[in-house]
């Protein structure tokens, strides 16, 4: 489980998951924590409980949504039945001991805190989603629920690099007519017209233009290492068809 130094000086319980520690196997090994993927689900369930253990928390105060690369953030006060999901990309709560729950595999996982005002947030910003807006409608979100961007501290957990990450000729025009400046995110691949796009940097920026206080970004390439994550990518370019998803969340502390 990857922390980072932000969310750990709010004081929050938090983790970005790797894929290890569960008990799934095969394409799913160890700790897939989507029931989406095709996996036994009673092993989903268990390396959710194990999820929730390292954060301190029984499994049922899990809650996550149906992921569907858009901008739709849901306020939560409740712990909803899993079969009750709602189709959002994030969700915003101020209610203590709910853990919000995100589940990538290369996408970008963003944990939000404004821990003076005891709100917190999850988003779930794949490339759609963040040039949607998905990080503006989030982080509206909790102003409306009484949270200041200065004092909103984002963590960027694990997604695909750069290095990993070859798109399109067609794929930058979305960035671009956003503004000029966003053909700093993309460098030339190998392949003639393609390009190298940093989905990670693109998020910070966009983050870094909302006012936020405090932005941490991890490192890590989830395409480039096997061992520690599941990858979207990875899979395709193997000819695949089934993988695992890490989960990443967070808990204001009861």
């Amino acid at each position: 489980m990857i922390r980072l130094g932000v969310l750990e000086a709010a004081g929050l319980r938090h983790g970005f998951f790797t894929r290890e520690g569960g008990v799934s196997e095969g394409v799913f090994a160890t700790l897939n924590c989507s029931f989406a993927a095709g996996d036994d689900p009673a092993k989903v369930a268990e390396n959710r409980r194990r999820a929730m253990d390292r954060l301190s928390l029984p499994p049922d105060r899990l809650v996550t949504c149906q992921q569907v690369h858009g901008r739709e953030v849901v306020m939560v006060d409740h712990v909803w039945p899993r079969a009750d999901r709602p189709r959002a990309d994030a969700m915003v709560t101020h209610v203590a001991g709910i853990a919000l729950g995100i589940l990538t595999a290369d996408c970008v996982p963003v944990l939000f805190a404004d821990a003076e005002a005891g709100i917190i947030a999850a988003a779930h910003a794949g490339w759609r989603g963040a040039v949607g807006g998905v990080l503006e409608a989030t982080v509206e979100a909790m102003q409306r629920a009484g949270a200041r961007p200065d004092r909103i501290a984002a963590g960027i957990g694990p997604c695909i690099g750069r290095d990993s990450y070859e798109v399109g000729p067609e794929f930058p025009a979305p960035f671009l007519a956003q503004g000029p400046e966003n053909a700093a995110f993309f460098r030339d691949a190998k392949r003639p017209g393609y390009h190298l796009f940093d989905l990670s940097g693109y998020v910070a920026e966009r983050l870094s233009a909302l006012g936020i206080g405090c932005i941490e970004a991890s490192k890590d390439d989830t395409a480039a290492e096997p061992d520690r994550f599941f990858s979207y990518r990875r899979t395709c370019l193997a000819g695949e068809q089934q993988f695992g998803h890490a989960l990443s969340a967070i808990c204001l502390a009861s």
